[in-house]
């Protein structure tokens, strides 16, 4: 006798069942929401520190100094500056600064042991202008402070616990620079590639702790005033849906974000290779090169050298209110100058590669958007979607994310959107060269 073809849906039902009602995991559940509270003030005030260090190195100082905005060579000093800081981080404390960007967005769990070496390489080296974003470093506090607790807690010898603790805490606290708990939960379900039982018990700690933590990192941001530089876009061109142009023009213009995008991931790799010897001399050879390329960016258009050298929330908020206010030219300095830096950082220096990847597509959509029929709002959409396809490897994220920043226009945009999503993905698979082995540099990141 054959068993009932709804066997299979009845028994998972059944342990998902089990495992909600079971004490520890309600525990386990009220546990995450506890945590989402102090995890996102310490995102809070890393974020608030962070932005304003990066205010008074960028605006500040230089106002001080007699300049209205950064001179060209304002990156040389600031980027020597953060590869001598980050050398003896990534050498000699444990952890080696964090996971190195090139790897992904997120990483292996940082341990208590390894997350202040990973704080402080990012906070004293993201406001010197390393073009990478707080993404990693901000999942690297929570997973950090979630691990800490749980051992605090004397919990720590259920080792399945602590790994749902951990990511429950990462998503928390990229929850709180994404803008809220839908983004960084979609990231969570594709990135895990789990399914049934194992995906529902997971995603719900994930998402009481990253609405707790997001409603907490919120509020604290409207008490304070302070600037917390979640990535946004408050204001957007004039509303249009794709027609036929867009999607003519689109859809290879996501090919070729994918390519560019890619191009700068296979250049992080090398550099991972490179900074394997003589580590720290060459990671203060790799900061100097960063501020080299924003630096040339600057002397080639004129523009302020930060919107090369910083992450690129700010510069992308300024792209999408005023997209015509970079002409085509420096749109593309931007995108090559930026990029060079973005891959030589990716493979050196410590920081989210998310952010810069966006802009990037951004930027590259944007120089394309002057074809015939290719409007500035359709492009904007689809050279996030398909830059963040291209680094993170998740195109239903990607097209998520794109849909939470484009906000009341995305209705028009969700085809195009999701299809350059796919597109980016497919092709970034097409030309990305195999991995390479992960030396002890490159194996850093998650070290406890």
């Amino acid at each position: 006798m054959t068993a009932p073809a709804n066997a299979g849906p009845d028994r998972a039902e059944q342990s998902l069942r089990q495992t909600l009602l079971s004490p520890g995991y309600r525990r386990l559940l009220l546990l995450c929401v506890l945590l989402g509270v102090p995890i996102a003030l310490a995102c809070f005030f890393f974020v608030g520190l962070q932005h304003a260090s990066q205010h008074w190195v960028w605006v500040s100082l230089p106002k001080a100094a007699g300049y209205d905005t950064p001179p060209w060579w304002w990156p040389l000093p600031a980027l020597v500056l953060a590869g001598l800081i980050l050398a003896p981080i990534v050498t000699r404390m444990p952890g080696g600064g964090g996971h190195l960007p090139v790897n992904g967005p997120g990483g292996a769990p940082v341990g208590p042991r390894a997350l202040p070496g990973a704080v402080l390489a990012a906070l004293a080296t993201l406001p010197l202008g390393v073009v990478l974003g707080p993404e990693a470093p901000l999942m690297a506090v929570g997973s950090g402070l979630a691990l800490l607790a749980v051992r605090r807690a004397g919990e720590g010898g259920d080792q399945r616990a602590s790994a749902i603790l951990a990511t429950a805490g990462s998503t928390a606290a990229i929850s709180t620079i994404l803008g809220g708990p839908v983004a960084a939960a979609v990231l969570l379900i594709e990135g895990a590639g789990l399914a049934g039982t194992r995906l529902v018990a997971l995603l719900l700690p994930c998402l009481l702790a990253s609405a707790t933590g997001a409603l907490v990192f919120t509020g604290f941001g409207q008490w304070t005033g302070l600037d917390i530089g979640a990535l946004s876009l408050p204001d957007l061109p004039p509303q249009t849906g794709p027609d036929a142009g867009d999607f003519l023009w689109g859809l290879p213009t996501a090919a070729l974000i994918a390519v560019l995008v890619t191009l700068g991931r296979e250049l992080g790799q090398r550099t991972v290779a490179w900074t394997r010897r003589r580590t720290a001399l060459r990671t203060v050879a790799c900061a100097t090169a960063v501020g080299v390329c924003a630096a040339a960016y600057a002397l080639i258009t004129g523009r302020s050298p930060a919107e090369a050298a910083l992450s690129g929330q700010a510069t992308l908020a300024q792209l999408a209110a005023h997209p015509h206010a970079w002409s085509v030219g420096a749109l593309v300095a931007l995108v090559a100058c930026k990029g060079l830096a973005w891959g030589i950082a990716l493979g050196s220096l410590r920081g989210g590669p998310i952010f810069p990847a966006v802009l990037l597509g951004a930027a590259t959509a944007l120089a394309c958007a002057g074809l015939p029929g290719f409007g500035a709002t359709p492009a904007l959409a689809l050279g996030i979607a398909a830059a963040a396809a291209a680094v993170t490897g998740l195109p239903l994220a990607s097209a998520v994310l794109a849909v939470l920043l484009i906000g009341r226009d995305a209705h028009g945009q969700t085809p195009l959107i999701v299809m350059a999503s796919v597109v980016a993905f497919v092709v970034s698979q097409l030309v990305r060269g195999p991995e390479p082995a992960a030396g002890p540099a490159a194996a850093t990141g998650g070290a406890r």
